[in-house]
């Protein structure tokens, strides 16, 4: 069967995706093939763009964040997990230093904001931020019915701001990333609500804006499972129709991902520039979530600590209701693409020594 294009789309968070898009390698890889490979942006159609969370769009990929696909397998759609990643990054709680909320023991009694996005098909923030809530709490014994969670209406969808057709790209830009809690910031600068929860670099961005300092990081739980979340592990996943009729197309994808991933290892500062990008913030802020780390932690696999991640995170968004159903994680999970990309990536390296010792042969001649 033949394929004229291939569809991706990726949340606006360090993933190796993104540095071999930016590197031009997805491009090169299917040139020959005359597949053109092009982001869920360059469509104006709605439903194709919703793809991002609901995956339904044929031959398309993602990379991100873990609650839209969780939630899309729960409905029954056609997805796969194909990969996993995780790059540690801070995930905490923010008060304003004259509240005396200090630790996350003084949370009890607290107001703590929960946004309510609900003309998004899955409020995916809602669910990020509660699980920071509960497992915060839980540190100190303490539950989320302890405090007072106090919804707040964000009364706009994330792809109404999405950006200007183009061929590549993320659908989400930088003013729409600074815009994103928007509402939350303000019923906290009000006094409406007395702690608010941030991630990543925008996170400690709005940490200098309001002049916030951390009542507690979730990235610091003694154990690498209790950070889950729905940034920790990032999913690879792929429309289970492409997979069947053309696994050869993922596997080569893939493969090229893998090898941005090696690549970034040795080209620290490039990667800090792309997450930057990305994000739509200084590379500082970069620099102070992930720190030397960033480069290195890219990988994407199927670990075991990966997967009992996922499964963790599954059983949180079953619990509190995220999910339309439950479903078998095993069975969503396909190990094939990636044990055959480990496998190309292998031979385009061995293939890359080669090459250069005929070129050095011909240059000694």
């Amino acid at each position: 069967m033949s394929k004229k294009s291939l569809w991706y789309t990726r949340c606006p968070v360090p993933t190796a995706f993104s540095l071999a898009l930016w590197n031009g390698w997805l491009d090169e890889e299917f040139e020959a093939d005359g597949i053109e490979v092009s982001s869920l942006l360059k469509s104006t159609d709605r439903s194709v763009r919703e793809s991002h969370f609901d995956h339904t769009l044929a031959d398309s990929f993602r990379h991100g964040g873990n609650t839209p696909p969780i939630w899309s397998r729960a409905k029954g759609n056609d997805v796969r997990l194909i990969g996993l990643s995780w790059t540690d990054q801070p995930q905490f709680l923010l008060a304003r230093p004259e509240s005396g909320i200090k630790t996350a023991g003084d949370l009890k009694g607290k107001r703590l904001a929960l946004p309510r996005r609900p003309k998004d098909s899955i409020d995916f923030t809602r669910a990020n931020y509660l699980q920071f809530y509960e497992t915060a709490l839980a540190s100190v014994g303490l539950t989320l019915k302890d405090v007072e969670l106090v919804d707040i209406l964000v009364d706009r969808a994330f792809l109404d701001e999405s950006g200007a057709p183009t061929k590549d790209g993320s659908l989400w830009n930088a003013v729409q990333l600074r815009a994103s809690q928007r509402e939350e910031i303000a019923a906290y600068w009000r006094g409406e609500v007395d702690v608010i929860a941030g991630s990543g670099p925008r996170g400690l961005e709005n940490r200098a804006l309001l002049g916030s300092h951390i009542v507690h990081d979730i990235s610091q739980q003694p154990e690498r499972i209790a950070k889950t979340s729905n940034s920790f592990p990032y999913t690879f996943t792929v429309s289970g129709r492409l997979l069947k009729e053309r696994p050869e197309l993922v596997a080569r994808l893939l493969s090229r991902v893998l090898e941005a991933a090696e690549w970034a290892k040795t080209h620290h500062d490039d990667a800090v520039r792309v997450v930057a990008k990305e994000l739509g913030v200084a590379e500082e802020f970069v620099v102070e979530a992930y720190g030397d780390e960033l480069s290195r932690k890219l990988d994407v696999n199927l670990s075991a600590e990966n997967v009992a991640a996922i499964r963790l995170r599954k059983e949180f968004l079953l619990k509190h209701g995220f999910l339309p159903a439950d479903f078998d994680l095993d069975q969503w999970i396909d190990p094939g693409p990636l044990t055959e990309a480990q496998k190309l990536l292998k031979e385009r390296g061995q293939q890359k020594k080669q090459n250069a010792r005929a070129e050095r042969t011909v240059a000694s001649a």
